[in-house]
């Protein structure tokens, strides 16, 4: 079982963001800010702070400025730098990326979650990596990907970040089948996409966060479409699980759904709120507005 350090990630970012058009018409939905930052950067950022070493965006078209955002731009560096900004400037740099640490590969047609990690591949290469679904924003003391890494250091295989969720509302995710309990981890004995809620084996959902073995990638070679005739990640790991251990840890600090209209309103108001600079501001206008 590999135990090898998880240096690479895959960010699929492919997708046109339908549940918040029209905002996303010309603007990837990754790119939407949260507060005072893109929604990629938060993710990326939990990334770094597990270790992640190498960032793969399977891209589609109209994606651009992802790239662009994780380049230098050298005409705002220069005015910044004639203005004497240099706090701004430097926050700028800090952010960037290593030179040669993101590539960027395209889907080129939406065939699904499934195929755009598998489109990966060639990068990823023959190690363990993991998955960041960008629509979902992750904040804890000690960030989720970095907990799934230390936990993946200790056992290897596949490590899948879960959350409860209400009985009621199991149909609207994808449910794992928990197995014995082993520490902070769970075994999984298997999941299923969207069940009714007579049939879920748990309320434990998939939330958006994968370490997984590059076995993964011969399951996806040969996965055939599923529902929404796409290639599903979950039936390929699904197939996986029959000769690789999968492991669930639960996530218990706070998830964002940027990929909705709420959702994206309440990550807005959350690192608002958060922000030491201008958090209580945000408060005073968020006080305001609920006694208009």
């Amino acid at each position: 079982m590999s135990k090898k350090p998880v240096r690479k990630a895959v960010l699929p970012v492919a997708g046109l963001g339908t549940r918040v058009l029209p905002a996303t018409k010309v603007m990837p939905k990754e790119m939407l800010p949260v507060f005072d930052r893109p929604a990629i950067h938060y993710v990326v950022d939990e990334a770094r702070a597990a270790g992640i070493e190498h960032f793969v965006f399977v891209t589609g078209r109209n994606k651009a400025s992802i790239e662009d955002y994780f380049d230098t731009a050298y005409e705002l560096e220069m005015t910044l730098e004639a203005k004497g900004k240099t706090k701004l400037l430097e926050e700028l740099r800090a952010d960037l990326p290593a030179p040669g640490a993101c590539s960027f590969v395209r889907q080129q047609a939406p065939l699904g979650l499934g195929h755009a990690v598998w489109c990966a591949r060639d990068i990823i290469g023959d190690e363990p990596f993991a998955v960041l679904l960008p629509d979902m924003i992750m904040r804890a003391e000690t960030p989720c990907l970095a907990a799934m890494a230390q936990a993946h250091k200790v056992t290897g295989g596949n490590i899948i970040a879960v959350e409860e969720v209400p009985m009621e509302e199991v149909s609207s995710y994808g449910i794992i089948e928990p197995g014995q309990r082993k520490g902070d981890l769970i075994e999984m004995r298997g999941m299923v996409e969207k069940p009714a809620v007579a049939d879920a084996p748990s309320n434990l959902m998939i939330s958006g966060r994968y370490i997984l073995q590059p076995e993964i990638f011969d399951a996806l070679e040969e996965q055939k479409p599923g529902a929404g005739g796409e290639i599903q990640l979950t039936d390929a790991m699904l197939k996986l699980m029959e000769t690789s251990p999968f492991h669930a840890l639960p996530f218990t600090g706070e998830t964002f759904d940027t990929g909705s209209k709420t959702g994206y309103l309440r990550a807005a108001a959350a690192f608002g709120l958060g922000d030491p600079e201008h958090g209580a501001e945000v408060r005073r206008i968020l006080e305001a507005l609920l006694k208009g």
